[in-house]
């Protein structure tokens, strides 16, 4: 029995179409341009962020994540950049009596933004917040921590094999993998995915069944 879903965020609660046409505006380079990027490092097995290296050599991301938050065009997000599903899921998992945390690795910035949302969560918590990214074994021990159940009874949800699928089920949760976003659709198909997530899923609605089940 299920009795804590923990919920990613990039591509599993959030578009990222947004985040990355901000990026592109503020480095001035034409977005379609930096979206084909973010593909091909995808592709390669790479983190996103090599996308704006690939854009711009030599780039200090860091410091221009600082230059955009202090100029006023930083990270931002609102109810458009959820996906549809996240709202009636989120509710449908809480009315089922069935913890909710939603961590995943992005800002303080961003668990700020989150939870200004008011989503229905028990628990919004970031890598930033906790200085431990995945796919690091300490992060899913903090999951764990925050799952409030034991690792057979918690589910992670995400979009990504290397930071999601096979850290998470090392780590002995229950893993869902979830066809959504460039890494979700790609990989949906991938003998190790395949063999390693308990289950393969297109919308967040789905988890209802598997959570009365």
């Amino acid at each position: 029995m299920i009795e804590t879903i923990v919920l990613d965020i990039g591509e599993t609660i959030t578009r990222d179409d947004r985040y990355w046409a901000l990026w592109a505006d503020w480095l001035d380079i034409p977005r379609h341009t930096l979206s084909a990027l973010v593909g091909a490092v995808v592709a390669r097995g790479q983190d996103n962020a090599e996308a704006l290296r690939l854009a711009l050599p030599g780039i200090d991301v860091a410091a221009e994540y600082d230059a955009r938050e202090a100029a006023g065009r930083g990270e931002d997000l609102d109810e458009s950049d959820l996906y549809d599903d996240v709202r009636p899921a989120l509710s449908m998992f809480q009315q089922a009596g069935v913890r909710v945390v939603i961590a995943g690795n992005q800002t303080p910035r961003a668990a700020e933004l989150l939870r200004d949302l008011d989503l229905p969560a028990d628990l919004i918590v970031t890598s930033g917040e906790w200085g431990v990214a995945k796919p690091q074994p300490e992060f899913f021990r903090r999951v764990l921590d925050v799952a409030q159940a034991a690792p057979r009874a918690s589910l992670y949800v995400g979009d990504h094999p290397a930071n999601d699928v096979f850290p998470a089920k090392a780590a002995g949760l229950r893993v869902a993998h979830l066809r959504r976003g460039p890494w979700g659709h790609l990989w949906a198909e991938d003998p190790e995915v395949v063999a390693v997530a308990d289950w393969r899923i297109d919308s967040l609605t789905q988890l209802t069944e598997i959570v009365k089940g």
